[in-house]
Order: C-alpha cells, then sequence, then structure tokens
C-alpha cells in the first residue's frame, strides 16, 4: 500500500475512498502483518501487545490528526508465529512496548474503521540486503493459507525533498517514469532488477533516495504465489513525488 501523507487518514480524497472501497471488497482476514517504512533499524522485532497504542510518529501536522485513535487488538500468537517462521537464522526480538505507526493506521482506518481485526507489526532491518527481505517475504508466505492479511506499507516513489504543495501540481515526469518501470517489474516478477538498486536508472535512483519506504514492497512481492491475481488498485503520484500505487495479489485457488 501507497501510504502517502499522514492528512490522507482524515481527509475525504480520492485514497482514502480507494481503500475503503478495497476493505470493502476484500475478505476480512483473521489477522494482519504489516510491515511499515516507519518501523526501520537496527536488527528484527515484532509487536507483541496484546492491546497497541496509536503511534503518532510524526510532527507539523493539525491537532486533529494526532486525535486519531486506532484501538485494534494486538496478537501475542501471531507475533510467535512470525518469530519462529523467520527463524532459525535470523533473532526476531519480541517489542511489548511498541505500538502501531501511522504507516499501519493510516490506511488501516479507511480499510477496516471497527479496528475488530488483530494487528502485529514486524520491523525491518536496514542492515540486511534487498534479498533478504524478499526472504524475509517467502518465509511468512504461509501465513496467508491462515487467513492472515500480509501488508506493506510504503512508497514506491518517495522524495520528500522534492514535494509540491500546491493542490494543483503534476507528477514531476521522472516520478512519472520511475513508478511506470517499478509496476513493470512488479508484474514480471523480477526480483532481480528490483533488488539491483545499483542498477537503478536516475529517474528511479532520485525516486528511491532511502530504502525505507520501498523495501515494504519486496516482503510482500516474496510472499506471493507465481499464480497469484495481481492489480493496482490504487495509483497516482500524490504531491508531485508521492506514488500512491498499491499492488494486491489475491489467490485464485
Amino acid at each position: 500500500m501507497g501510504h502517502g501523507n499522514p492528512m490522507l487518514a482524515i481527509s475525504d480524497n480520492v485514497y482514502a475512498r480507494q481503500w475503503q472501497s478495497l476493505g470493502k471488497r476484500l475478505p476480512k482476514p483473521a489477522a494482519i502483518l504489516v510491515v511499515s517504512a516507519h518501523w526501520y533499524g537496527a536488527g528484527t522485532a515484532v509487536t507483541t501487545s496484546a492491546w497497541p497504542e496509536t503511534l503518532h510518529d510524526f510532527g507539523g501536522f493539525p491537532a486533529a490528526l494526532f486525535d486519531v485513535n486506532y484501538p485494534a487488538p494486538g496478537s501475542p500468537d501471531l507475533a510467535l508465529r512470525v518469530q519462529g517462521l523467520l527463524g532459525p537464522g535470523t533473532t526476531v526480538a519480541l517489542d511489548a512496548q511498541r505500538g502501531l505507526d501511522h504507516g499501519a493506521w493510516s490506511v488501516l482506518r479507511h480499510l477496516y474503521p471497527q479496528a475488530d481485526v488483530p494487528v502485529v507489526q514486524l520491523s525491518m532491518d536496514a542492515h540486511r540486503p534487498a534479498s533478504w527481505h524478499v526472504q524475509a517475504g517467502r518465509q511468512l508466505a504461509g501465513l496467508r493459507e491462515e487467513g492472515v492479511l500480509i501488508l506493506g506499507s510504503g512508497n514506491l516513489v518517495h522524495h520528500l525533498g522534492r514535494i509540491n504543495w500546491n493542490p494543483e501540481s503534476t507528477a514531476h515526469p521522472w516520478a512519472e517514469e520511475a513508478d511506470l518501470w517499478l509496476a513493470d517489474k512488479i508484474r514480471l516478477r523480477d526480483v532481480e532488477a528490483l533488488c539491483n538498486t545499483g542498477g537503478f536508472s536516475p529517474a528511479v535512483r532520485l525516486a528511491v533516495p532511502s530504502p525505507d519506504h520501498f523495501l515494504p514492497l519486496l516482503y510482500v512481492l516474496g510472499a506471493s504465489h507465481e499464480h497469484d491475481q495481481l492489480s493496482f488498485p490504487v495509483s497516482g503520484i500524490d504531491l508531485s513525488s508521492i506514488s500512491m500505487r498499491s499492488c494486491l495479489y489475491e489467490s485464485l485457488a
């Protein structure tokens, strides 16, 4: 999911309406595992709180955004399941203190507004190569058969330094070029091209100046199956330099 500007969480906008429509169409999951751009650092950890708090991990926005509460339950059992699937070979810390960051709740409050689906977050280890994150997704793929929605939350194109706050602004040409190139590689399941960040074109390098908003895609791609039905239920460039493209993999079985 491209989560974009935090204000999308509380605004009546085209992206919020598309998220709401998607939530009504999808089967209600047993639980949700979120990999968010906003939990990126040293090591791998998973949330274990039975009632994770709503984190307002941003600044400079209106009070109404800080007033948002998304009171979804957690799932310590799912957290332990994630820990087991990623190990041995990866130490997964159990974090009972961390809540849900805005990469999770800004989208989920539109997908599942009743906040009645358990949510667990998984951090991304900044010291691992891109291919490791794909493999982690593959190790977690079995959760799908257990009714767990694996949700990556970031943005394929995310350059805050090139944002245009003018509501009439159009996409930067390089942002459109990068978004379309990345979408094509996703369609082709070209994992090698998506992981070879050193081989990105100038437009894609400009679109992905840091890994944090890009890596959640790789978990979802890793957890997908070759015969899944792929769609892009949300697309568009917001604020000239933020791709809202979302990739949905659905099993046809």
